[in-house]
Formats: C-alpha cells, structure tokens, sequence
C-alpha cells in the first residue's frame, strides 16, 4: 500500500506479508519517499517480479478501516469511496459512500478452510454491518471527541468509547505503534447546516456518537451490564459557530447532553407473538452497583452536576414502565446517600406521556423551562479561535476570565460546560428525542445571545429558527431510531406541533409501529450478531460455539457451561400475575392479596418502593410507600405542571437553582445568575433569601422537599 499526504510531499509505504494463510504481518518502511522516489521503487518491485505477473494495481482507498479474522484467513476492509459532510474549523468531516472486503493471502496460499459455510456466514454477517449508513470520520479532527474535549489538555480513559472501529484497527496498531494508516469511524448521525436570523447567518452542527459499548437492538440490549455500560448509550453534540470572512476570529459554541438506557439489570425477551414483551427486572444487584459505575462513568466524562430527566410512564392498568420508574428512583435514593452534597445526582422523574395528553400543556415550552434549569446548572462551552492558529494555546492562555488580545484581536474569556443533562424513556428513542430538541432549543437561544447574533438568549418556539432545529433533531430522532428500534422515530408531538393532519399522523404512528415490530422479532437477531462481530464482542475461534448457536449474550460468557447459564437463568426468573406482564427475577411479587404495602386510586394500584426497606433486600418481598412515588430534587415539579399553559411566554422564569452552587461559585452569584431571566416581579429582593425556597414564593410542599431531601415524581 502507498500513502501519501495530501499536499503530495511526503509519500510512504505500507506492506502486508500475502505468504501467510493465516496470521496477519504488517511492517511499515521507514523511508520517507518523494513522488519520484515512490514511482521508482514501484518500478523496480514490478520489474523483479514480471515472472510473477508484477504489480496489479487494485484500488484507490481513503483510509484503512481494520483487520478481522473468522476461521480462516485475515480480511482488510477499506474506504474506496467518501463525501465530505460538513467542517469544522477547518477540518472537514467525511461519510463512506463505498467500502470493500479483501482477503489478505495471495490465492495461492489461500488455506482450504474446512469450515467454509461457517466462514462465509461470518463474512456475510460482517458485510451486513453497512458503512455508508451513519459512519463518519476526519482525519484531523477528533470527531469521537465534543469539542470542548478536543480543546482541553484533560484526558479521561474513555478516549475510545465512540470509536466504533477500535477493535477491528488492534491489530495494525500493536504492529505498527501508530495510526497514520487508519482512521477512527463514529457511528451514529452528524448534520450540518447554515441559518439565519435576521441577516446574520451561522453554522449549526449536530453530532450523535453511539457508544461501542453494550451496544445493540432494542430488546437485545437493554439496561446495564456489570461494567455500567447503558444500552442505546448516545452523546448528542450542538455546535454553534458564527459565519465570518476568511482569516477572522471565530466565535464557537457547543453544548453536550446524553440520553441512554435506565441503567438497572432488566430486558425483554424478543417476542412474535407479542408486540409489548415482558419486561425482565433482575434483583441481582441488591446495592445498585452497576447503576452506581455507571454514574460515576458519566461524572468522569462530563463533571457534576449529574441531572437525570427520566420521562417514564407514571400510571399504569398493568404496571410496566412505572415499576421501573420506582426501581430507579430508590436506586438514585441509595446512590445520593453515599454522595456528598456536593455531588449528589439530580433529578425530575416527569411523565412526558400522561402531560402529552393534556391538550392545554404546552409539552415543548414545559420542557424548555426544564433545559433552562439544567443549563444554569451545567453552563455550557464558548470560545473565540482564530483559524489556523494553535487553538489550543489560545484556549489556555484564556482561562482566566480576563479578556486576551492576539493579533490585535479582543477575545472574551472562554466558558466550559460541567455536567451534563442525561435523558431517558424505556428505548430512549421517541419521548427522549422530544426533551433533547427542547434542550437544544433552549441551548440554541443561549448560544446565539453570547456570539451576539441575538440581544436576549431566548428563541421562540414559533419561529422559523425553532422550526429549522426542530427539523434536524426529528431527523436525527429518525436515524437513531432506525439503528437501535428497527424503524424511524414515534414524532407525534413534532407533528401537533407542525399542524399535520391528524388522521396522517395516526396512520404514520401505526406504519412505524408496525414496522419496529416487524424488525425487532425478525431481523435483530442476525443484526445483533453482526453487531458483536464488527465490535469484537464475539471472536469465531474452531471448536467454539458459532455465534447463531448462543443466546443473544452468552458469548460474553461463553467459556462457562451452556446449559449452567440456562439452567441460572430459569432459576431466577420468576413470574408476577399480580403485576401484569411484569416479571421479576430473583424476587416475588406477591399478588393483591399479599401483606405488601399498595397504594389504590380509582383507575389503579401503584406500587411504590419503602425508602424504610433495607437498601440489601434481605428477603425475597420488595415493600413500597407511597411517599416515594414523587420525585425532583432538580426544580418546583408543583410550578412546573401548573404553568403549562403559559411557559412559553415566561421559559425563564423563577430560574431557581436547588442543589450545589456551580462551577465553584458562591450560592449568591448562582441565584443572582440564574435570576437574569427572570421578571423584575419573580426575582427575589435579596438573593441571600433564596437560600430558603419558601421565601421566593414557592410551595410549603417544595420548601419541605429542599430541607428533607425527599424524593417526589410527578
């Protein structure tokens, strides 16, 4: 292989040893050729093998993407064909219109492989894995990375978490100690667009990286695994920049939040014959250790505050959603309680289902009220860079709040982004998509207002701007939707919102239904499989288990006996007639007539978890209190539901913050902050008497939750 930079001054060469049927060598020359040079040395390879046939030239490649081996020979797979999708400050950004499978020996030596029909189903499995389908890549820009992390001198241990490649590229960069000759591909969506308000314009880029990471389908993987890795585990990146001549300062903008999987052990087993499965709540984890790495994976990543917006079912006929609701507010309970206060996780448990019904609630502008808290608390990253400049040095030498002049140029102090807003729902695909565009909605208005594009940091949610960026979240709502459920997002809300007929928005929610349904008993199966195989989860080895043989992740384990792992998993699964189709492993529960505690309405029984229970489970009863049904220590849920009808006109009102002061502010400098987009008549007189909730004006009920502690839903 011949690579050469792009400006055609420095050429190199690659060589991969054809001789061996099996193993894979790869050396790199260290010379440093000219264009010349190269075109000699080929000519003189090609002429001392003419008895050989020489050279062939076979294709032209953009970049390796990794080795894979099955049972029989190494393949190398390739990008043949790219398109540029977007740019950002400079480096352009790539998807993979074309890409090809090449066995690595010479068909001389190729080895007769006895297990030929296996090895051809592995490489068909691979070859399902589509690469110009949601993959993208730079070569000098560390797209894996948000934007503030690729400007920052911190680096966590998560530098390949988005890196969907980094298994199959192992082998060429323990061989090489390099990766000039690869690239790094990230999977999920990236859209960039230009707009404008009034007439100024900006560029507008989103970015959705997919976690490799207990990655799957929908009823495949879900929940956590034992190392606290979500399912469906998605970083979603808005970056704003504004659109300046050639050559001039740049003011950039980005904003991150995450959505992913409620991180608790419990699934549902892929079913034909049922288009709402069982779901699976496994009590193995009695002191919620998984869901606790997971948390503190993501305080690693992002910093605290750590703010959950849970969007769940709260009620329910046969209790399904609101039963996991439960078990994660007791589990969040638990983990706050090892926290120091400092640190603990935040969060709104709100039923976006039950308020979508409501036909004078306003769920967009409720929901932006929701992102304006998390923002105060979190902030989000600013900066100013000139082009072709040493971004980095710049970014450093701004950090301490004072105004830097380089080239003449005045910059404003950076700002940075600590913590982040966390979003889920059951597949965290439809209802988590709706609260993430209003988080980008409310992000947007903020990031405008400090570019200075806009005076106040608001956009209306009827304007033309919100249309736009409600557009591009749908059809990235549409595309993860695809990848992990098997059809394109539920966007009913999208829709109201729009105007569309309704008739056509029933009939488009009944045709994706169906279709997930469809993709979800048919075709994940094989899609898991391929799945495993591209990340490395699953490695063929002669004499093991073929993949299609095992359940969907006894290939994790798959060195422990197979009927062991059937025979545990029959054991512990246990059904509940008493609870609908929900099912329990590990523990019973007992029926309406059992001693645990239950609360009754009208329409239904609502089993809440004790926070009196001790957190071990000792015993196979699980207790509830009703109590602990309500949940938010984040904001005034009681404000948040009675303003419906009207938040739109006051999105930044009582902008009160209950928890930790941020980035290391005093607690006055936070309430005074967050009181700029309040009304003159909301704010407090003294920002000292924030400190006490009952004193701005909010409920007795509130007051309590802040001094107590207690957890509340709504």
């Amino acid at each position: 292989m011949i690579g050469r930079s792009k400006n055609r001054s420095t050429w190199r060469v690659l060589k991969i040893d054809r001789s061996e049927p099996t193993e894979l060598n790869i050396t790199e020359d260290p010379t440093i050729y000219t264009e010349i040079e190269c075109c000699d040395l080929l000519k003189r390879i090609h002429d001392g093998n003419k008895s050989t046939g020489g050279l062939r030239f076979v294709c032209t490649c953009y970049g390796i993407v990794g080795f894979i081996k099955f049972l029989g020979p190494y393949y190398m797979l390739l990008i043949t064909k790219r398109r540029k999708i977007g740019v950002i400050c400079g480096h352009a950004i790539f998807a993979i219109t074309k890409s090809e499978i090449l066995p690595i020996p010479n068909s001389t030596v190729q080895p007769s492989v006895a297990y030929s029909k296996n090895e051809n189903r592995y490489k068909k499995l691979l070859c399902s894995v589509d690469l110009t389908k949601d993959f993208y890549f730079s070569y000098s820009y560390r797209v894996m990375h948000s934007f503030q992390k690729n400007l920052s001198t911190h680096k966590s241990g998560n530098e390949t978490m988005f890196v969907w490649n980094e298994f199959l590229t192992g082998t060429i960069h323990n061989q090489l100690r390099n990766n000039l000759w690869t690239i790094q591909l990230v999977h999920g969506y990236f859209k960039q667009v230009k707009l404008s308000i009034g007439e100024k314009h900006f560029m507008l880029t989103l970015i959705a990286r997919r976690s490799r990471h207990y990655a799957g389908t929908r009823y495949r993987k879900r929940g956590v695994n034992e190392k606290g890795r979500v399912a469906n585990d998605v970083e979603t990146e808005q970056i704003v920049f504004e659109d300046v001549p050639e050559g001039c300062p740049v003011q950039i903008s980005s904003v991150v939040q995450n959505r992913g999987s409620i991180p608790l052990f419990w699934s549902q087993e892929t079913s034909r014959l049922n288009i709402k499965p069982d779901i699976i709540l496994s009590k193995k984890d009695h002191k919620y250790d998984a869901t606790r790495l997971h948390f503190e994976n993501l305080t690693k990543r992002y910093g605290n505050p750590i703010i959950i917006l849970n969007l769940i079912k709260t009620k329910e006929k046969k209790p399904r959603e609101s039963l996991l609701r439960v078990e994660f507010a007791h589990a969040i309970e638990l983990i706050n309680k090892d926290l120091p206060e400092e640190n603990r996780l935040k969060f709104l448990h709100w039923d976006l289902n039950k308020n979508s019904r409501n036909k004078s609630t306003n769920v967009l502008a409720l929901l932006g009220k929701v992102a304006t808290y998390a923002l105060n608390l979190t902030g989000f990253f600013y900066c100013q860079v000139v082009p072709n400049s040493m971004t980095q040095e710049l970014l450093n030498s701004s950090r301490d709040d004072k105004n830097t002049n380089a080239d003449n140029f005045s910059f404003k102090p950076p700002k940075f982004q600590t913590g982040v807003l966390r979003t889920n729902c059951i597949d965290c695909l439809d209802r988590t998509n709706v609260a993430q565009f209003a988080y980008g909605w409310a992000a947007l208005g903020r990031q405008l207002h400090i570019i200075g594009y806009i005076d106040t940091p608001v956009i209306e949610l009827d304007s033309t701007l919100a249309d736009d960026l409600m557009r591009i979240y749908e059809k990235m709502g549409d595309t993860l939707a695809l990848q992990y459920g098997g059809s394109a997002a539920h966007n009913k809300i999208f829709c109201q919102r729009r105007g569309q007929w309704k008739a056509a928005t029933q009939s488009q929610e009944f045709f994706r239904t169906l279709q997930r349904y469809y993709s979800n008993a048919y075709m994940d199966a094989e899609k898991q499989d391929a799945i495993n195989v591209f990340l490395g989860h699953y490695q063929p080895q002669i004499g093991r288990p073929a993949l299609w043989e095992l359940d969907s992740d006894q290939h994790y384990n798959v060195s422990s006996q197979d009927s062991n792992l059937s025979m545990e998993r029959a054991r512990l699964i246990k059904r509940s007639f008493s609870v609908g189709n929900f099912l329990y492993d590990d523990n019973v529960i007992r029926d309406a007539n059992s001693s645990i505690g239950t609360t009754q309405n009208n329409e239904e029984s609502l089993p809440e978890i004790s926070s009196e229970s001790d957190s071990s489970y000792p015993s196979d009863d699980i207790f509830y209190k009703k109590d602990s049904f309500n949940c938010s220590n984040f904001l005034d849920v009681d404000w948040l539901s009675s303003s419906g009808n009207s938040c739109e006109d006051e999105i930044y009102e009582r902008s009160t913050l209950v928890g930790s002061p941020m980035g290391g502010q005093s607690s006055d400098n936070v309430v005074n902050e967050m009181c700029t987009f309040a009304s003159d008549s909301e704010i407090c007189t003294n920002a000292k008497d924030a400190k006490n909730p009952s004193v701005c004006g909010f409920s007795d009920r509130f007051a309590e939750w802040v001094t107590h502690g207690d957890i509340m839903f709504l």
